[in-house]
């Protein structure tokens, strides 16, 4: 990092003023940075097409939902990519104010999370075909051309800029903005379009270098399943084996001494409990709480089906909410158990004994009751060590792209307010 670049991070952190910038009542940028406009200034809104999830379908024209944002971290809607979107079959007669054109800016109306207030998607559309905003969305049409259009999809992504949309957000379970609200965002940007541009094809080459890893991930989560489908395959089974057998509940309870609280998340096995919420959610009486110890393997019997299953290898022991089911296995690796319950016949066998009138659960003596059948037991310990291989392999791509990721994190930070100027 540059000397004077360093300099600036530090006054700024010290509350000073570098030279050249000036303080702002949210921020402080560049003497040649543009900051007494506001997102209504620079945009006038129109509101989305309400329709739900059943009434899209295959024909019609490209619907943007507002679940397709939330599913999504892209900054932009190209061609490719709403073509793929479900389709709404209406009949147009020119007049919609529905319609996003090249340039237009999305946002979101609505958010279960303070950071989703602010995402705005630009709309590449070069062609200006038929695309409607859709349920929850609030699109903006650009009142001039001081804003290039790559720049526009990162025209709220910085973090002055955030703060006011969770400051202006309102809401308890679910936050809400309006279009006047939107209007009150003050921006900061460059005055010169030659700058805005330098910064978006920055940010555009690293959200390019995290797509890409992100489809090789996928396509070696894909190729995994293939293989464990494979290694499973009925020819290949000539042993049937019954889990009651390999498996034993453990329900030692806490007793008030461990504090080291532990939740179950669906991509990362065993975490730290703040980790999950990003608090400490566990009530302050724990003795009620579950021991689990290296390899032991617990499960929420109400999101078993969706993967929130874990080995514990940790060395110290940790606890987890009474909510838990906490097992250990017995002459069968703990890992290879779970890999048995990823095979599609795992899989179908869970299904086909969740019980509930809420939430689908499993019962312990439920997931006891499961046969399958594997291959001869010699060869269980060949198969771990294929698949602790492909998994070494997932988890190196996955700490590339979460490099990418914190280098992508500080570009846009200091980009966006000038820190580093291009």
């Amino acid at each position: 990092m540059k000397s004077e670049i360093k300099q600036r991070i530090d006054q700024l952190k010290n509350g000073e003023k570098p030279n050249g910038y000036k303080k702002t009542d949210f921020g402080v940028f560049p003497y040649d940075w543009e900051t007494d406009k506001s997102l209504g200034d620079l945009f006038d809104f129109y509101g989305g097409l309400s329709k739900s999830r059943e009434e899209l379908g295959e024909i019609g024209y490209p619907y943007l939902h507002y679940g397709d944002l939330h599913r999504g971290s892209f900054n932009k809607v190209s061609f490719e990519q709403y073509e793929q979107l479900p389709k709404c079959d209406i009949n147009l007669t020119g007049k919609e104010t529905c319609l996003m054109k090249d340039g237009d800016v999305a946002f979101l109306d609505a958010s279960e999370d303070l950071e989703g207030t602010s995402r705005a998607v630009l709309i590449d559309n070069p062609d200006n075909k038929p695309f409607i905003a859709g349920l929850h969305i609030i699109y903006g049409k650009s009142k001039s051309v001081s804003i290039t259009k790559w720049y526009k999809q990162y025209i709220t992504s910085s973090e002055s800029t955030k703060k006011q949309f969770q400051k202006l957000a309102s809401g308890f379970k679910v936050y809400g903005l309006n279009r006047d609200t939107l209007s009150k965002i003050h921006v900061a940007y460059p005055k010169s379009t030659e700058e805005q541009s330098k910064i978006a094809e920055i940010l555009m080459k690293w959200d390019k270098a995290i797509e890409l890893q992100e489809i090789l991930i996928n396509r070696l989560i894909s190729k995994e399943r293939s293989v464990l489908q494979q290694c499973f395959a009925p020819e290949r089974c000539d042993v049937t084996i019954r889990f009651a057998d390999y498996i034993v509940e453990k329900n030692e309870r806490n007793k008030g001494k461990n504090k080291r609280v532990k939740s179950i998340s669906n991509s990362q096995g065993f975490i730290d409990q703040e980790e999950q919420f990003s608090k400490q959610v566990a009530s302050e009486n724990v003795s009620h709480y579950k021991i689990v110890k290296k390899n032991y393997v617990a499960y929420n019997p109400s999101r078993i089906n969706v993967g929130s299953i874990a080995v514990y290898e940790e060395k110290e022991e940790g606890i987890i909410s009474p909510m838990y089911t906490v097992f250990k296995c017995n002459s069968i690796d703990p890992k290879f158990f779970l890999l048995l319950l990823n095979t599609n016949r795992g899989k179908y066998e869970i299904k086909s004994r969740l019980a509930g009138s809420v939430r689908d659960t499993l019962a312990f003596d439920e997931l006891k009751d499961i046969k399958m059948c594997v291959p001869n037991s010699t060869k269980w310990e060949k198969i771990l060590n294929i698949f602790e291989m492909i998994n070494k392999n997932i988890q190196l791509e996955r700490d590339k792209l979460d490099i990418l990721t914190l280098q992508r994190k500080a570009l846009q930070q200091y980009l966006l307010n000038g820190i580093v100027r291009v």
